[in-house]
């Protein structure tokens, strides 16, 4: 099937963050958008009002009549969707073309040229750093972002001038070996998703599968020491990058006080100097320096650069400052890996040197929590307060003996409460007058309470 030529599309999992800019692509080409997601949410609703039609129960009748005929509807899943999902199984017995939202996104961009960003953590933030340089400069471009990125209150550009469209590479599920890129960005390694890829190594080897779809034209960046043995095309420039030490790309001059980050980004015939970040966190640094390093290999002036990142106001849930008085800052963040948390951690203790840091955690995935709890625990210990929540299951069923107790038996720091997600709100009003900076973390649904935790926390200053 053609995807420029069908008429409706219909969505298994609708309310996925990667999806939804699949749907808005697909209603700013005039097709007829419709779905299903398990729970209603911010997001769903302005899709919603956008054009697309979703509803929450599991069941064939509500599918609308429009999205019945094979010959005219895609069906597009994610694999976080069960086998025996009832409207799934329908549209298999009779006939559909069914895709995976990953082959639906490379159908889509492989005839642009690619600017693919994959790792472990830091591609969201990465890729709409990039794709933020190139849209508010001469560049311009396309992009399917993993966030919502403020400056534009979407996840999904679109240009009729450019041919570089901008992609999060998600490796879940191996999702990123349908792109083609035409240079690619890999911001980390570190073992994930193991209860898709089994081991360390299996997941390492999807990375290096990765780097092998490169087209002979383009290039690799890579930041410099992580576990993968690039397997490039004959042709493909292969780069370096960092947050400091020397590397092709790399940070130095970096200034860190007052709220605010400035650095020079320095690299193969190019310096540009005196470079504010937008969003003032340390890791955003490393990152900053892989989406200039890309934008600048595509065209974007350093005066262009500098403006860009100044500018950039981040996706939504990466470094999302919801208060920032001088009693009480309130920041919500998306780490759910242990080496992205700890760099959460570590980032914001360094902007807010000298005040006690708050860390409210919830644990995403069984799978996750059991292969990574000693990991986990051990960042966490970097906070000097933990208040960790029971685990957010998504996609899975309980597995004996994991929950969240085993990240909290081997936490190290005294000041550490375990309660369920429910009691948080109780527990915040209670003891709101202690707080001076909280960070709430984790990729479940603890967002949902980012609103009342703040309201509560406003209003006790």
């Amino acid at each position: 099937m053609n995807i420029n030529t069908i008429t409706a599309v219909y969505f298994v999992g609708a309310g996925g963050i990667g999806m939804s800019a699949l749907i808005r692509y697909f209603l700013s080409k005039g097709k007829q958008v419709a779905g299903y997601d398990k729970t209603s949410s911010d997001l769903t609703a302005q899709l919603n009002r956008e054009g697309a039609v979703i509803h929450y129960e599991d069941n064939i009748s509500l599918i609308p009549d429009a999205f019945k005929d094979p010959a005219k509807t895609l069906v597009v899943y994610t694999p976080a969707v069960p086998e025996t999902h009832t409207e799934l199984a329908w549209f298999r017995q009779n006939g559909f073309e069914i895709m995976k939202r990953a082959r639906v996104l490379g159908e889509i961009t492989n005839c642009s040229r690619g600017l693919c960003i994959a790792g472990t953590h830091g591609k969201t933030t990465t890729s709409s750093m990039l794709a933020h340089l190139l849209k508010q400069s001469h560049v311009d471009c396309n992009a399917f972002l993993g966030g919502i990125l403020k400056n534009y209150d979407s996840n999904l550009m679109l240009s009729d001038k450019s041919d570089l469209t901008v992609i999060e590479a998600d490796e879940f599920d191996r999702s990123f070996h349908w792109l083609t890129p035409y240079m690619a960005v890999i911001t980390a390694a570190d073992p994930d998703h193991l209860d898709i890829y089994g081991t360390a190594e299996a997941y390492r080897e999807s990375f290096e599968h990765f780097t092998s779809l490169i087209r002979p034209d383009g290039c690799l960046l890579m930041k410099k020491g992580i576990n993968v043995t690039p397997r490039l095309k004959e042709g493909v420039k292969l780069y370096t990058y960092t947050g400091a030490e020397e590397a092709d790309f790399y940070a130095e001059n970096i200034r860190i006080g007052n709220g605010e980050i400035h650095f020079d980004f320095v690299g193969p015939d190019i310096r540009i100097a005196d470079i504010q970040l937008g969003v003032p966190v340390k890791v955003n640094i490393e990152n900053g320096v892989a989406a200039i390093a890309l934008a600048w290999l595509n065209g974007v002036t350093p005066e262009e650069i500098r403006k860009g990142m100044a500018s950039f106001a981040g996706p939504k849930r990466r470094f999302d400052f919801h208060l920032k008085k001088d009693a009480i800052v309130l920041i919500d963040d998306y780490a759910h890996h242990p080496a992205e948390l700890a760099a959460s951690i570590q980032s914001v203790k360094e902007l807010y040197a000298g005040r006690k840091v708050t860390g409210i955690f919830q644990p995403h995935l069984y799978t996750r929590t059991r292969d990574f709890a000693p990991d986990f625990a051990a960042s966490l210990s970097l906070l000097d307060e933990l208040i960790l929540l029971d685990i957010y299951p998504a996609r899975e069923e309980p597995i004996p003996g994991v929950t969240s107790e085993i990240i909290f038996d081997a936490v190290t720091i005294p000041a550490k409460k375990l309660i369920r997600k429910s009691e948080l709100l109780d527990l915040v009003e209670k003891e709101a007058n202690t707080f001076e900076v909280v960070l709430m973390v984790g990729a479940g649904d603890i967002d949902r309470l980012i609103e009342p935790v703040k309201q509560i926390l406003d209003k006790k200053l």
